[in-house]
């Protein structure tokens, strides 16, 4: 008789919901709020046109990932719960081919026949749905699609990636802003890239190189298209 251990394991990829809105939201945050007040600052207007445009990038931002990952996972969602439901069908209807369907899947992944059979048939005799979930379709608990979760998520996240560039603006003289919101969002994102890798158990150094490179390119180009069209108007 085989006893059960007590043998706990957090696996990380029941993360990646969360986990891929918040870093996806927080990065668009800083990225997107940042090179909008380094556009505008290096089009020379005053402070306070700098802060109004910023929060205006911090409202239409966070609602504007809320919307989009909700209609993105809600997508996702409908797509798995039809599939769920064709696979209800089919196991009404022809139980037999789905269990031979089921089993199939057991070969191709290195069990004998006999076994994968006998593997099937006690599967599908305590929750034939599921299994064909799990092993035909890969859909599973741990990599549900939650539109709420996941636009929450992203809106938080966005809001708070938003506000340490923005935060700049009311701490730093107009003159120093392009540099200084610059330096630091590329900073904020060196720390994004590393949080979100730890959290995922990815490789940091790639994860913050990533993000730094990218989040560098979006505010030069601003600044540039800035400052060409500050000095044409």
């Amino acid at each position: 008789m085989i006893r059960p251990r007590n043998h706990p394991e957090a696996h990380l990829v029941t993360r990646t919901g969360w986990l891929r809105a918040a870093v996806l939201g927080a990065n668009d945050g800083i990225v997107s709020t940042a090179s909008l007040i380094v556009g505008v600052a290096s089009a020379s207007p005053g402070p306070g046109a700098i802060l109004i445009a910023g929060i205006a990038g911090l409202v239409a931002g966070a609602m504007s990932m809320a919307a989009g990952e909700y209609v993105s996972v809600s997508s996702q969602s409908d797509t798995e719960r039809a599939d769920l439901a064709r696979e209800r069908r089919e196991l009404a209807d022809s139980p037999e081919l789905e269990r031979d369907e089921l089993a199939q899947i057991y070969v191709t992944r290195g069990l004998d026949p006999e076994l994968a059979f006998k593997v099937a048939d006690q599967l599908m005799a305590k929750d034939a749905l599921g299994a064909h979930a799990r092993d035909e379709l890969g859909i599973s608990d741990a990599t549900a699609p939650r539109p709420v979760q996941a636009a929450l998520a992203s809106a938080a996240s966005f809001a708070v990636g938003a506000a340490m560039p923005l935060a700049m603006v009311l701490i730093v003289p107009a003159q120093y802003l392009v540099v200084i919101v610059s330096i630091a969002s590329l900073l904020f994102l060196a720390l994004l890239g590393a949080a979100g890798a730890k959290a995922g158990g990815a490789d940091i150094i790639r994860a913050t190189a990533r993000v730094t490179f990218w989040g560098a390119l979006a505010m030069g180009l601003t600044a540039a298209i800035g400052a060409l069209f500050g000095t044409v108007v």
